[in-house]
């Protein structure tokens, strides 16, 4: 019982720290400048909706990925972290990572499919941690992950809902402090699933 509360905590916190809800407001109300109140909440519910489906499918498929691509475990785990480890690496030197990087967009409902779903909210770094999550599971933790992954598409959903609100009540100082503390836990994950990989290799060459 205790592993598995340890498993959802861990699972909580880097999906939190991946997605970054609050860092990504800024995004969004960037992204909806100008849009009327039903518009924003229209693309807010298709752009979470969309992620969710997204990161489902790898999170059920991930395991028949590996086997047709042929990719082991511990590349998967040591590449993931590499690309995790810099996405949170950019986020600390308050750049925005390449895998999100997007161009001026004009307010229309496309907008939720990209660059919102895609890949500001299930980008390379979300799949990877969600995959890393189920590399080597049971069934139990998969439910677990897809449903810790729904709770937090509902609390991006509402934080975008809020975002007027948020930044009003909060000042941008203070969501990039936050975001600077979300690339530190970002490349920490990353860090450790090096440290994994690495260890799953030299485990696999002694067997």
């Amino acid at each position: 019982m205790d592993n598995m509360i340890t498993f959802c905590i861990t699972v909580f916190t880097g999906f939190f720290a991946i997605t970054n809800p609050i860092s990504n407001m800024t995004v969004f109300l960037s992204l909806t400048q100008g849009a009327d109140k039903k518009t924003k909440l229209d693309i807010n519910r298709r752009a979470n909706i969309i992620a969710f489906i997204i990161v489902t499918v790898f999170v059920l498929l991930g395991k028949f990925i590996f086997e047709l691509f042929n990719i082991s475990i511990p590349a998967f785990k040591i590449t993931g972290g590499i690309l995790i480890f810099f996405i949170g690496f950019d986020m600390l030197q308050s750049k925005q990572s390449n895998v999100k990087r997007i161009n001026k967009v004009n307010v229309d409902e496309n907008i939720a499919v990209s660059p919102l779903a895609i890949p500001i909210l299930a980008g390379p770094g979300t799949i990877v941690t969600a995959m890393n999550f189920v590399s080597k599971v049971e069934m139990l933790q998969i439910i677990l992950v897809i449903a810790i992954f729904g709770c937090m598409s509902l609390l991006t959903y509402y934080t975008f809902k809020l975002s007027d609100f948020i930044v009003r009540i909060v000042g941008n100082n203070v969501i990039s402090v936050i975001g600077k503390i979300m690339g530190l836990i970002i490349a920490i994950i990353g860090t450790g699933m090096i440290i994994q990989g690495i260890k799953l290799s030299f485990d696999l060459i002694k067997n």
